[in-house]
């Protein structure tokens, strides 16, 4: 079998990061819950 995780910050951040929730409303929201709820980190 061949390693399928390869971690990229940049590549992580621009898919799952603040502005990227940001956009929709659907990622608006789970910014909200997150905040909410009392995460330390709110997204990547």
């Amino acid at each position: 079998m061949s390693i399928t995780y390869q971690p990229k910050k940049r590549k992580r951040g621009r898919t799952h990061g603040f502005l990227k929730r940001s956009r929709s409303a659907g990622g608006r929201k789970v910014i909200k819950r997150r905040i909410k709820k009392g995460r330390r980190r709110v997204t990547v």
